[in-house]
């Protein structure tokens, strides 16, 4: 059984970016994320440190902007259009979630396509429907940047992604598509869903559940992407898989901590390169 860790997956993905950084400030282009923050949300500010952090290390500048809890829907949309005209901002993200007074579809919808490197946008969405070229968000491309780590081809095998977010589960389908697998994407209305998880050689949970998948879900042999991350009441983190019963009928697993949420990170900063590399060729 293989254990594939985002450790260092991300840490040779960001010395990639950190490498063509470099030769974009050699040209005169400081690639930019800005990151926009409403209200005080624990789990939202550990998250923006992290990016903050990330970018630091790869030398793409950051710009957190704090917004209070109160903030109004207008006030926020002002700030996302502000950005999107500010030519030296290349990448730009609102962190979810938003306070519940403000429409997180009305300010998702608001950030420009080419600065949205979160691929949160419907044109982004659209295109990677219809296979254009687009900025994929940010944990189904970790996912797969893991598989190809792994030396796991798609093409032919059965792939099972449990959760239909727009997030994840939707565009994690696509991509495995994409890439030639025959998907099947579960959620909570699926009937026999132990049976459908067994049928599949590349299963991706993302359904927010601790220790959801046990080892009577999985396939001797299966690959096993584990995207959850959940906090139990002893204060220690777990996937929505089983790890310890899944990891013996597994051929490869990702682990939790350690796996996809660094690889989430690290694509971010690919899609605030890629971004930057675009509009220094305009």
């Amino acid at each position: 059984m293989t254990t594939i860790s985002g450790k260092e997956l991300a840490a040779r993905v960001k010395e990639r970016v950190k490498e063509q950084v470099a030769e974009l400030k050699a040209r005169g282009v400081v690639p930019c994320l800005a990151v926009i923050l409403v209200g005080d949300n624990p789990a939202s500010r550990v998250y923006v440190n992290g990016k903050e952090k990330d970018c630091i290390e790869c030398g793409i500048e950051s710009r957190v902007i704090r917004m209070p809890e109160t903030t109004a829907q207008d006030e926020l949309l002002r700030e996302v259009r502000r950005c999107n005209e500010d030519a030296s901002v290349h990448g730009l993200l609102v962190q979810l979630p938003l306070p519940e007074h403000i429409d997180e579809r009305a300010v998702i919808e608001a950030i420009a396509p080419e600065k949205d490197v979160d691929g949160f946008t419907p044109v982004n969405v659209g295109r990677l429907v219809v296979g254009e070229r687009c900025f994929v968000p940010c944990t189904p491309a970790g996912c797969m940047e893991m598989l190809r780590a792994a030396g796991v081809d798609p093409a032919g095998k059965r792939a099972v992604v449990l959760g239909r977010s727009n997030i994840v589960g939707k565009p994690m389908a696509l991509l495995l598509t994409a890439a030639n697998a025959t998907v099947t994407l579960c959620h909570s209305r699926t009937g026999n869903l132990a049976d459908v998880c067994r049928e599949a050689d590349i299963l991706v949970a993302a359904v927010g559940k601790p220790r959801f998948v046990t080892a009577e879900m999985v396939k001797p042999g299966a690959v096993v992407i584990d995207v959850g991350i959940n906090r139990l009441d002893t204060g220690k983190l777990c996937g929505d898989v089983d790890f310890e019963s899944v990891s013996s009928k597994a051929s490869a697993i990702t682990p939790v901590p350690g796996g996809v949420g660094l690889m989430t990170r690290a694509m971010l900063l690919v899609n605030t390169l890629e971004a930057a590399q675009r509009s220094a060729a305009k």
